[in-house]
């Protein structure tokens, strides 16, 4: 099984990697301009997307200028030199959705990160000024009954994460 898991994880790295290349490039210039001027890169992660926040401020390399959008359960003071980053399972998250639109009526540039789903409700796509699609809305692993698990969404949410910071970093050291 682990053998399948890796297949499938790694087949799902590459069609990110492939589809999302311009998303990866747009969000990283938006977040590099908060990096090069006087902003800070405001992160929320919701549910277990919480970890990507800890890699970005407490992981081996520390994203610079990265601070949490919310403190305490309140939301940090925005200007318009911050940039925001929000993780979420699934485009379709109310919560998600309700905060960016929010945000965004306010005037702050958004990129999020979020598997893309299929519903005639909003979705988070509509709210955020550049979305990275995680591909992941289904487990991966077939069982033996039709039913299906392994779903890494913090798995998938960190390379794209992954993948933001390092062409970020490409993008800065033109500068």
């Amino acid at each position: 099984m682990l053998k399948i898991f890796t297949t499938q994880l790694t087949g799902l790295f590459k069609k990110m990697s492939e589809q999302e290349e311009f998303a990866f490039e747009d969000g990283a210039r938006l977040l590099a301009q908060a990096s090069l001027g006087e902003g800070k890169i405001l992160i929320h992660g919701f549910n277990e997307m919480e970890a990507i926040v800890f890699e970005a401020l407490h992981g081996a390399e520390p994203l610079p200028k990265a601070d949490r959008l919310f403190v305490n359960g309140q939301l940090t003071e925005i200007d318009e030199t911050d940039r925001i980053l929000l993780i979420t399972r699934f485009s379709s998250d109310e919560e998600a959705i309700a905060l960016a639109k929010q945000l965004r009526e306010q005037g702050h540039w958004i990129v999020a990160i979020s598997a893309v789903t299929e519903t005639s409700s909003p979705s988070l796509v509509d709210y955020v000024d550049v979305h990275i699609d995680t591909k992941l809305t289904k487990p991966l692993i077939p069982d033996e009954d039709g039913s299906r698990f392994g779903f890494p969404s913090v798995m998938t949410a960190l390379f794209a994460y992954h993948g933001l910071v390092l062409t970020m970093k490409e993008i800065l050291s033109e500068y």
